[in-house]
C-alpha cells in the first residue's frame, strides 16, 4: 500500500495519478503571462515528473530556461463530484504558479517540499485543464543544493533540475478531513501520540486512531473533541521497537467519525525507537550505535534529482544495506518521501539536511528558513530520521569564517529553531567545520587519504589533547567565534572520496577533483584503499561514527562505490566486511565500557 502511494505516510485509497506527458514550453521572451498562456495549449510535450535537462523528459535540453510552462487535461470522476478535490504535487523546483481552467489557484516557492491546493471551485465533471508556470533561476541566493548556478556541471555541483520533479496527483476529498498528523513515540513505554489537524470547524467529533501490527489490532483510542487540533495518545502492548537491525514498523488508522458515520480515514505507520546522546555516543533505543553512513546525493543519470522509477529508490536502500552501511546522510537533497518509506521498511538510519544557497543575504536566509520548516514537518515521523542537518560546510555562509555577527546568529537560529520543530533529534549546526557551541554532534570532513594521515592529524587528541584547530587540510576553523568543543559525540561526517582516475575530463577539471580527494587507479587500488582507511578510523577512540563519499559516481564527480548507473567498481561483499568488522570492533567497546 504504502509504496505504490507518492506520500506513503498519510495515504488515502482514493487518487488519480497525474504523471506522464504533458504539454510543455520555454518562456525564454516572459511574454507567457501577458499572452495568458494559462487559458490555452502549449506548443510541446514533456514527460513528468522529470526535468528537461534529462533524458528521461523527452527533452535532455542543457542549455538555461529560466521559465518554463506545464499543462494538461485531467479527469473528474463523477462520484468526486461535491467533494473537496486536492491537487497535490511533491516537489517542484524552484517558484510555481498553478492555474485550473484559466482560474489562478496559488503559487509555491521552495523547491524541495510538497504543496497541495483544493481545486474543487475550479473544476467540473469531465474533462478540466491544469497549468504550472515555473520560475527557476540560476540565482546563487536560492536554496538549490548541488545543482550548478552556471547550468553546467563543474567540481562538486551538477546537472540542474528544473520544474515538476516529483510526483502530481489529485484525490478527494471530504470538506470536514484530517490534514496533517504528527507523531511523537515513546520506545520505553510503548505510547505513540498523535497531534492530528482537522479541516473543519469546532463541532463534537470523535477521532479514532488504530494501531495495527502484522493485520492485527493491537491498540486502539477514541476521544470526542470539539478542537481542530487534536492530541490522541494510546500504549502499544509488548512493543516492538525499530532500529535498522530490526525495523519493525507498525500500520495505523485515523478515522474521524460524527453520528456513527466515517468522514474521513487516513493510514500511516510508525516505528518505535529512542535517539539520544550520551557519553560521546548517539544510542538508539538506550544502546551505543556506531553509525556508519555513506554519503548520498540521490542523482541519476538519466532524471537527475527525479527518481527514474520508484523502485529505483528502493533499490539505493537496498545498495546501501548490501555494502554493510547502517545510515545514509543524504546529502543537500530532500528526498521523494518513497525513499523515506524504503529506510523504514528496510531499516536505514538517515540524516536529513537542507539544500543551500551559495551566497548570503538577509533574504536568503529566510527563504532557507522557510524551506526547512516545511522540510522537517514533511519527514518528522519517519523513524528512520535520527538527525537534522540545515547547513553543510558554510554553503550560503561565506562570512562564518570572518566571524560575521549576522550569519553566525543565523546559524544559531535555524538550530533553535529545528529544535522547536522536533525535539527528539540532535542538530548538527553546520556539517563539516565552523561550528557554534551549540551543534549536538562535532561532525568534521576529513579527507586524510590512507589511515597513517589520518592517526598523525589526530595525534594531539589521541594523546589526550584537543581536536585539530582546522578541519582537514584547509583553512576552515573548527569552531568559530570564541565557540569550543563540549563533549558532544564526534564523527567524520565526510571521508574517503576517492577517485577513479578518468582520463577522458578536461584537465582543468580534473586537477580541482584531484585536489581535493586524491586519485585511484584500479578497483583492487580502491579496494586497498579503503579497507586502510577504514582501519584508521577504528583507531580513533573518540570517534563514534562516520560518513564515507559516496555511495554512487555524479557526472565528473567519479568518488563513488558504484558507477553513476548503480553498478559495482568494487566487490560489495568486500566493503560490507570493512564496515560490518568496524562497526562491530567498536560497538563491543562501548559495550565494554558500559559494562564497567
Amino acid at each position: 500500500m504504502y509504496d505504490n502511494y507518492p506520500r506513503p505516510s498519510f495515504v488515502r485509497n482514493e487518487r488519480e495519478c497525474l504523471n506522464g506527458e504533458w504539454e510543455f514550453d520555454f518562456d525564454d521572451g516572459r511574454q507567457g503571462l501577458t499572452e495568458r498562456w494559462f487559458e490555452g495549449r502549449l506548443r510541446d510535450r514533456i514527460t513528468v515528473p522529470f526535468p528537461y535537462q534529462c533524458d528521461l523528459s523527452g527533452h535532455c535540453d542543457k542549455g538555461i530556461h529560466e521559465i518554463v510552462w506545464y499543462s494538461r487535461l485531467f479527469n473528474i470522476p463523477e462520484p468526486w463530484v461535491g467533494r473537496d478535490i486536492l491537487l497535490n504535487f511533491g516537489a517542484v523546483d524552484y517558484e510555481a504558479s498553478v492555474w485550473v481552467n484559466g482560474s489562478e489557484v496559488g503559487h509555491n516557492r521552495g523547491g524541495h517540499v510538497p504543496f497541495s491546493y483544493d481545486i474543487a471551485p475550479y473544476v467540473k465533471p469531465g474533462s478540466n485543464r491544469v497549468t504550472v508556470r515555473v520560475r527557476d533561476s540560476q540565482d546563487p541566493y536560492q536554496p538549490r543544493g548541488k545543482q550548478s548556478t552556471t547550468g553546467l556541471p563543474r567540481h562538486i555541483d551538477y546537472y540542474c533540475t528544473t520544474g515538476i520533479w516529483q510526483s502530481v496527483w489529485i484525490e478527494p476529498v471530504p470538506s470536514i478531513r484530517i490534514d496533517n498528523l504528527r507523531m511523537t513515540t515513546t520506545a520505553a513505554t510503548g505510547t505513540v501520540r498523535l497531534d492530528v489537524l482537522l479541516h473543519a470547524p469546532a463541532r463534537r467529533r470523535t477521532l479514532e486512531l488504530d494501531v495495527i501490527d502484522n493485520g492485527v489490532t493491537v491498540a486502539t483510542s477514541r476521544l470526542q473533541t470539539t478542537l481542530s487540533n487534536v492530541e490522541i495518545e494510546v500504549v502499544i502492548p509488548n512493543p516492538k521497537l525499530w532500529s535498522a537491525e530490526s525495523p519493525h514498523l507498525y500500520d495505523l488508522k485515523v478515522r474521524l467519525i460524527e453520528g456513527g458515520k466515517v468522514l474521513d480515514e487516513v493510514a500511516s505507520y510508525c516505528g518505535l525507537r529512542s535517539v539520544e546522546l550520551e557519553n560521546g555516543w548517539m544510542t538508539i533505543n538506550g544502546k551505543p550505535t556506531y553509525l556508519a553512513m555513506v554519503l548520498d546525493q540521490g542523482y541519476w543519470p538519466e532524471s537527475y534529482l527525479a527518481a527514474p522509477t520508484p523502485d529505483a529508490l528502493r533499490a539505493d536502500v537496498e545498495w546501501v544495506k548490501k555494502l554493510g552501511f547502517n545510515a545514509v546522510r543524504k546529502h543537500q537533497k530532500i528526498e521523494d518521501p518513497v525513499w523515506l518509506y524504503w529506510c523504514d521498511k528496510l531499516g536505514l538510519m538517515v540524516w536529513c539536511e537542507m539544500p543551500n544557497a551559495r551566497a548570503w543575504s538577509s533574504e536568503a536566509e529566510e527563504h532557507l528558513l522557510a524551506e526547512w520548516e516545511r522540510a522537517v514537518m514533511r519527514d518528522r515521523n519517519n523513524p528512520c530520521v535520527v538527525a537534522w542537518v540545515p547547513v553543510n560546510e558554510s554553503m550560503g555562509f561565506p562570512g562564518l569564517r570572518k566571524s560575521h555577527p549576522g550569519q553566525y546568529a543565523f546559524l544559531e537560529r535555524m538550530v533553535a529553531f529545528t529544535r522547536r520543530l522536533d525535539a527528539k533529534r540532535p542538530v548538527i549546526d553546520n556539517d563539516g567545520w565552523e561550528h557554534t557551541d551549540i551543534t549536538d554532534i562535532c561532525a568534521i570532513h576529513d579527507y586524510s587519504p590512507s589511515s597513517e594521515r589520518l592517526l598523525e592529524r589526530y595525534k594531539d587528541k589521541l594523546a589526550g589533547g584537543d581536536l585539530p584547530a582546522n578541519a582537514w587540510d584547509i583553512e576552515k576553523p573548527m569552531f568559530i567565534r570564541g565557540s569550543k568543543y563540549r563533549g558532544q559525540p564526534i564523527m567524520l561526517t565526510e571521508v574517503g572520496g576517492f577517485l577513479m582516475a578518468r582520463p577522458d575530463l578536461p584537465k582543468e577539471q580534473w586537477d580541482l577533483l584531484y585536489a581535493a580527494y586524491g586519485t585511484t587507479i584500479s578497483s583492487e587500488d580502491m579496494l586497498v584503499r579503503f579497507v586502510d582507511l577504514m582501519n584508521g578510523i577504528r583507531q580513533l577512540p573518540f570517534v563514534t561514527g562516520f560518513c564515507y563519499t559516496q555511495l554512487t559516481d555524479i557526472e565528473q564527480e567519479m568518488n563513488g562505490l558504484l558507477t553513476y548507473d548503480r553498478r559495482e567498481k568494487v566487490p560489495p561483499a568486500a566493503i560490507a566486511k570493512a564496515v560490518t568488522e568496524l562497526i562491530e570492533a567498536r560497538t563491543a567497546e562501548a559495550r565494554d565500557i558500559s559494562s564497567s
